[in-house]
């Protein structure tokens, strides 16, 4: 990767709508190399996709929770079976696994805090292996859906 794939990376982390005539001519490219540079980026796999980017607000999702888990038992079969389960979870927008104590970070997005709560109730609590959640309000985001450096 050189300073022209970074610089073509830059760009569509911040508008992934670009044509390929618009990327070109902001990387300082012609048209057909850049073309050429693009599709290679894509089946490298270095860009994985394209989305929209959709304001959680709009859709109602105002209510927002950082959630510690820890696991009673760590086996193989236990953790597969548990992110298994949080992927089939809609309301988790993402999820890492830890190193040390705790297990696993969650972020959490609902409508308010009583669905927040049925959730974690109903669901989050009887997912595998499960000993303790330990949740975190989002005040504020500060630094959100920011691109990768380049």
């Amino acid at each position: 990767m050189d300073a022209l794939d970074r610089k073509i990376l830059a760009a569509l982390q911040q508008d992934g709508r670009l044509t390929v005539t618009e990327l070109a001519a902001r990387v300082g490219l012609s048209v057909s190399p850049c073309h050429r540079r693009l599709r290679e980026l894509e089946r490298d796999g270095t860009i994985r996709g394209y989305r929209a980017v959709v304001d959680a607000g709009a859709l109602g999702l105002t209510f927002e929770a950082l959630v510690f888990v820890t696991m009673r038992q760590e086996d193989r079969e236990t953790l597969l079976a548990f992110e298994a389960a949080v992927a089939d979870v809609p309301e988790v927008v993402q999820a890492q696994r830890l190193f040390g104590d705790p297990d696993y970070l969650m972020r959490i997005l609902t409508a308010d805090l009583a669905a927040y709560q049925r959730l974690e109730d109903d669901v989050l609590s009887a997912l595998p292996g499960v000993r303790r959640l330990n949740s975190t309000l989002v005040m504020k985001r500060v630094v959100e859906d920011r691109g990768l450096p380049a």
